[in-house]
């Protein structure tokens, strides 16, 4: 039986804003902290006070909330909200609260309620205990900055203003998920962004109906409906300092409150090439290992499709000398060639699949001995062929060399796609898997930017920044015409 969708209740809690509506939402909540308070003897009006432990700050409540009540001289025929809010708490932004919505959010996002006869006022006293900002650890560099992404989205706009200290940093914040309620944050730089794009992803986010976010991916399928290639559209990161660039750039960016990583978009396929280092490397340094990264994504895409491709379909490719070396290792071998590379291929994930999984002190050397092992074993063995083995290791590490670990995963799942065309049809199911490859990217296309925008059109004039070739700074003058800028120029 399939239930009908039922819309969220708006308000959730459509009773009067009262100390019980509130004790009544958190009956059963064991963190939920109450007080009264009885400044000056007043026992006629005591204020009562509500939080949530560990939400909180406990030298916060104390200090900033419990001692000024404590010690103030209270008019008693005054207005006790007025006086707590203009001179008595110790606090930076005491306001009035007027729903059982906004109390009961409130008390989630880190504040105390007071309860007065004239009404109830909302005090901020949130805790800042999580992880503080370190190294990081997927994205590290010799030179540049050496910080990263918390899981506190407040920290997290701290690092991008520290950076970006421009009041021209729009930061609007959503909150997505019924449940959760989690807060995502939305940047992004008035008079480069294009307006358009943060209007239709802030759409996005509004129309996004789940109960809950908690990963990356909730909040992909949400902001790319159509995503059915495998190739990242979205460019998530740890560093603090590869966000400013897309902001300077005129992209969109998000955060996500729990989640240690930036989103940028929309996103091209020339961003996820892009290592953290290369705008700290000499020009002409970066511009050579990009080329390398490059090469190594059509090795890995190619190299055993190729292989089988040859070995089974078009022997008379192969020069005389590496044929006859082929023919000679394969003599023993029972497989014919595609199963050999498709089942080294399948085993060369399942070694990095348990060497990811593995405690850290143990993956590395379980992944490495465990390849060694089991290749050295596999050819003594006549199950494989020595080239086979050379053909997949070089295809397996070429795609190791991908800076961003989602462009990787594509590249892995393509890889045997057209092993398997070329096992079937050779160098024409190559081929055919190729341009189907190329039409697919080209036909990827999120808020109007094309995925294949920096390799299309005209071509960047020297002013501008190359996809492959990384000019000199004080070259590039313009920022991508794709990206649609307010503002083009950034230098003299």
């Amino acid at each position: 039986m399939i239930s009908r969708y039922h819309p969220p209740r708006q308000p959730r809690y459509p009773q009067p804003l009262s100390w019980e509506a509130v004790t009544a939402v958190y009956a059963d909540c064991a963190d939920f902290g109450r007080r009264k308070l009885c400044p000056a003897g007043e026992g006629e009006r005591a204020i009562r006070v509500c939080w949530l432990d560990g939400r909180v700050k406990a030298e916060r409540l104390n200090d900033y909330i419990f001692h000024p009540i404590l010690t103030a001289h209270f008019d008693p025929e005054g207005n006790w909200q007025r006086q707590l809010e203009e001179e008595i708490l110790w606090n930076q932004n005491p306001r009035p609260c007027g729903s059982t919505d906004q109390a009961v959010y409130g008390l989630i996002e880190g504040a105390c309620l007071i309860f007065t006869r004239e009404g109830v006022l909302e005090c901020m006293v949130p805790t800042e205990d999580r992880r503080g900002v370190e190294k990081p650890e997927n994205e590290s560099g010799i030179k540049g900055a050496k910080d990263s992404f918390t899981e506190s989205v407040r920290v997290n706009t701290s690092l991008i203003r520290s950076r970006l200290r421009t009041p021209e940093l729009i930061i609007r914040r959503h909150l997505v998920g019924r449940q959760t309620r989690t807060p995502v944050e939305m940047l992004w730089i008035r008079g480069l962004c294009d307006p358009a794009w943060p209007a239709r992803i802030a759409g996005r986010l509004e129309e996004i109906q789940e109960d809950a976010l908690l990963t990356t991916a909730e909040l992909e399928d949400y902001l790319i409906p159509t995503r059915s290639s495998p190739f990242p559209r979205l460019f998530f990161t740890q560093r603090p300092d590869r966000v400013c660039q897309g902001l300077l750039e005129g992209r969109v960016a998000l955060l996500i409150d729990g989640v240690p990583q930036g989103c940028i978009l929309p996103g091209e396929l020339s961003q996820f090439l892009q290592a953290p280092q290369d705008r700290s490397d000499h020009w002409l340094a970066a511009s050579s290992l990009t080329c390398l990264r490059y090469l190594c994504m059509v090795l890995t895409l190619l190299l055993p499709g190729l292989y089988v491709a040859m070995a089974q379909f078009h022997f008379e490719l192969i020069p005389t000398k590496l044929a006859l070396s082929i023919i000679a290792s394969k003599q023993d071998v029972p497989f014919p060639t595609a199963l050999e590379v498709l089942g080294l291929l399948l085993a060369f994930e399942v070694l990095q699949e348990a060497g990811l999984r593995l405690p850290n002190t143990i993956g590395q050397t379980v992944s490495i001995i465990g390849g060694l092992v089991v290749g050295q074993a596999a050819v003594e063995a006549k199950i494989v062929s020595p080239v086979v083995v050379i053909v997949v290791a070089a295809a397996g590490v070429s795609g190791f060399t991908m800076p961003n670990q989602d462009l990787s995963n594509a590249l892995r799942i393509w890889r045997f796609l057209l092993t398997l065309l070329s096992a079937g049809l050779g160098i024409y199911g190559l081929a055919l898997g190729s341009a189907g490859l190329i039409v697919h990217l080209a036909g990827l296309e999120d808020y109007g930017l094309a995925y294949l925008a920096s390799f299309t059109g005209p071509g960047p004039t020297p002013e501008e920044n190359h996809p492959v070739i990384r000019r000199p700074v004080p070259r590039v003058k313009y920022r991508p015409a794709f990206l649609n800028t307010a503002n083009r120029r950034k230098r003299r």
